[in-house]
Order: C-alpha cells, then sequence, then structure tokens
C-alpha cells in the first residue's frame, strides 16, 4: 500500500481491537494506537509495518476474497452494493471496522480517523468438525 495522503504530518491514536488470529499475533486484545496520517490506509501501513499482520487481513488476490461454493451474485442487487477497489479487501472472514462499521460501508482505506475512533482489525478462528 502506498501511502499519498495529504495528512502525513498529522498524528492519530486509536483504540485497536483485535480478535482471533490477529489478537493472536499482536498479542494483545485491546490497546491504543499512535500513527502518522489520518486514514484508514494510514493507520493500517503504520500498524502493519509494527505488526506484521497485513496476510491476516488484507486480500493479495481475488482467490482470497471469498471462499468458493458461495452463490452466485444476481444480476440485479438490492439497496446498494459496493466493494472496496481491488487492493483494498479483506480477506475470506476477516473484517476491518471503524466504531463498529464495516470499512467499506464507510471510504474504505480513504476512510478519515480521529482521535479515540476505535479500529477493529477481526479474524476469527474458524474449527471444522
Amino acid at each position: 500500500m502506498a501511502t499519498t495522503s495529504p495528512s502525513a504530518e498529522l498524528e492519530t491514536t486509536v483504540i485497536v481491537r483485535c480478535t482471533g488470529h490477529v489478537r493472536t499475533a499482536v498479542g494483545a486484545s485491546q490497546f491504543e494506537f499512535s500513527f502518522v496520517g489520518t486514514t484508514l490506509r494510514d493507520f493500517l501501513e503504520a500498524f502493519f509495518a509494527e505488526y506484521p499482520v497485513e496476510d491476516l487481513i488484507m486480500a493479495n488476490d481475488a482467490n482470497m476474497e471469498a471462499p468458493p461454493g458461495w452463490a452466485p451474485t444476481p444480476d440485479e442487487l438490492p439497496g446498494s452494493w459496493r466493494a472496496n477497489p481491488p487492493g483494498e479487501r479483506t480477506r475470506m472472514y476477516a473484517r476491518v471496522t471503524i466504531n463498529g462499521r464495516f470499512n467499506e460501508h464507510v471510504d474504505g482505506l480513504d476512510t478519515r480517523l480521529c482521535s479515540g475512533d476505535r479500529v477493529g482489525l477481526l479474524y476469527p478462528f474458524l474449527y471444522c468438525v
């Protein structure tokens, strides 16, 4: 992910909440994290530089975005459906939230963050029986 944010000189402190495999890899479920910038993209770049969990959260290609066997998408979707652009999508089962809302329901990686916002990095444990 390349940083082109004009807000790169500002520092923001958010509350990070991690679940599942991310929590295990990071070693904590909740903590404050300060980074330079004001967008989710700025946060993720700084966070992944300090905690190498990008592979748990971000999809590198379309095969990582959805598990095989999901129902086909109908030609006409109800309401407004919008996916993050390619390269900004999460792995299957992983999610990024801002104050409890999925990032694609806000402004994707361009979502503005303010100090005190809550960023969730969710990648649940999956068990097959």
